[in-house]
C-alpha cells in the first residue's frame, strides 16, 4: 500500500508566509500544529461546475473524503506559485493553465495547522486524475456540493473554503 512520504521537508511558517524554520512531514502531522504552506486550486469547467478530487484510503489525513481538486504542501524552498504547478500536474495531468489567486488563510484540525493559498481556474480540456496520488475525481455541482455539506462525505478542509469563498 501506498503512503506518505514521513521524512519529506516542510517550511514552517509565520502566518504572512515567512518562512521562519524547517520539519518533516511527521513533525508538522503529528499535533504540534506547526504552520506549513499548502497550495489549493479549485478548478472550476465552463457549466460552472467544481472539481473535486477523491483523496485515497492509504492517506495519512482525510483518507477517502472528497476534497479540493488540487491540493498539496508546498516543499521546503519552493514559492507557492512553483508549487501551484507542479502539484496541478501531479495530481490532474494539467499542464495549461491560468489561475487566479482568491486569497489565503489559516487553517486548523486536530492534526495540524496550514497556511493556505486558494487559486482557481476555469478549464475544459482533458484530466488526468493520478492513479498514484488520487482516488479519482469528478465534476460536481454547487447545489450538489451544497446538499453534501455536514454528511461526512468532504473534508472538513473543503467545507470550510467551499464556504469561505464560494457561498455568498
Amino acid at each position: 500500500m501506498m503512503q506518505d512520504n514521513q521524512q519529506e521537508k516542510f517550511p514552517l511558517v509565520d502566518e504572512t508566509g515567512r518562512v521562519i524554520g524547517v520539519a518533516t512531514r511527521a513533525e508538522c502531522h503529528n499535533g504540534s500544529k506547526w504552520l506549513h504552506p499548502v497550495v489549493h486550486l479549485h478548478v472550476f469547467n465552463s457549466k460552472g461546475e467544481m472539481y473535486l478530487q477523491k483523496r485515497p484510503i492509504w492517506k495519512d489525513i482525510q483518507p477517502g473524503k472528497w476534497d479540493t481538486a488540487v491540493g498539496g504542501h508546498i516543499d521546503y524552498g519552493e514559492t507557492p506559485e512553483k508549487a501551484l504547478v507542479r502539484e496541478v500536474r501531479e495530481e490532474l495531468g494539467i499542464t495549461d493553465f491560468v489561475s487566479t489567486p482568491m486569497g489565503m488563510y489559516v487553517f486548523e484540525s486536530q492534526r495540524e495547522r496550514e497556511l493556505v493559498y486558494v487559486h482557481r481556474t476555469v478549464y475544459d480540456g482533458e484530466i488526468q486524475p493520478s492513479t498514484e496520488e488520487l482516488d479519482g475525481g469528478r465534476f460536481w455541482s454547487l447545489d450538489e456540493i451544497k446538499d453534501s455539506l455536514g454528511k461526512g462525505i468532504m473534508t472538513p478542509n473543503f467545507e470550510s473554503e467551499f464556504k469561505r469563498f464560494f457561498v455568498h
